[in-house]
């Protein structure tokens, strides 16, 4: 196995450091450097663009990063345990690394990254689809970010891209795939971890689009897929009975069938449907 840098090896920086991964913050640590080095790659080109990473840990995909040529990481880390481990990795990229302590729920970093912005992260397991939402939904668009490349369990990651009629296609599908293009880019098993999780893990990759695929106002688009999926076992004239009184004629109006069910209708119906309910 070829080193990717003069650090050490990341079991050693764990044993040097007592860096026990947490199940409370949804630690599972990857410590396989050229498998850090890999998931770097799937972010493409980093030599013109900082990165953001949410939840470094240890460091591996940190250093993956910067030994792929990231112009500059971010990275912010809530456990203060793993804080020395990462300032070792800034010593040896100067410049390089700024290493921010907080909650990545609760910190803004823009005032600190300079565009073009890329955010690639092994992200928590406890909050990666919060992040990954908030992401998808700023108020203005084109976001910050011009793409992610998240790890996330792969019951998440199969939802993010699932197409109409499966059971994984949801709200997260349409977030994802109405402003950006998805693809799952590698598959990792659990004893690729420390400690292996229960499950399989895969690394999402998405770009943003200049603009949505089908117009539709966000907001509203937003309120009626939550509403369509939080009872998908219902027909849409049920499920969305809350939406509008008068919400049979106004899904004939967008082209769908009143008694179809939430998983039938591809994003462009959900847009259709979404235009036709901002109108007065």
């Amino acid at each position: 196995m070829a080193a990717i840098d003069t650090l050490p090896p990341l079991r050693e920086v764990i044993r040097t450091h007592d860096l026990q991964a947490r199940k409370s913050m949804g630690q599972n640590f990857l410590l396989d450097l050229n498998l850090t080095a890999k998931i770097a790659r799937q972010a493409g080109d980093l030599s013109a663009c900082d990165v953001l990473e949410i939840g470094p840990g240890p460091g591996g995909l940190t250093r993956g990063l910067l030994a792929e040529g990231a112009r500059r990481v971010l990275a912010i880390e809530k456990d203060a345990r793993c804080l020395p481990a990462l300032q070792e990795i800034a010593a040896a990229y100067p410049g390089k690394l700024e290493v921010l302590e907080g909650d990545a729920l609760e910190t803004d970093p823009l005032s600190l990254l300079t565009p073009p912005i890329r955010v690639a992260s092994n992200l928590p397991y406890n909050v990666g689809t919060e992040l990954l939402v908030r992401w998808l939904t700023p108020p203005e668009w084109p976001p910050f970010w011009q793409s992610l490349t998240l790890m996330f369990q792969r019951e998440v990651a199969e939802r993010i891209v699932a197409q109409p009629g499966s059971k994984a296609y949801g709200r997260l599908a349409i977030l994802s795939q109405w402003r950006a293009d998805a693809r799952i880019v590698m598959q990792l098993p659990p004893e690729a971890f420390t400690p292996p999780p229960k499950v399989s893990s895969s690394v999402v990759h998405l770009d943003a689009l200049p603009g949505p695929r089908f117009e539709a106002d966000a907001a509203v688009l937003s309120r009626v897929v939550a509403a369509a999926f939080n009872q998908r076992r219902k027909m849409l004239r049920a499920a969305l009975k809350g939406i509008t009184p008068d919400i049979e004629d106004r899904l004939l109006t967008a082209g769908i069938r009143p008694t179809d069910r939430a998983e039938q209708i591809p994003l462009e119906g959900f847009c259709a449907l979404a235009r036709v309910i901002a109108r007065p």
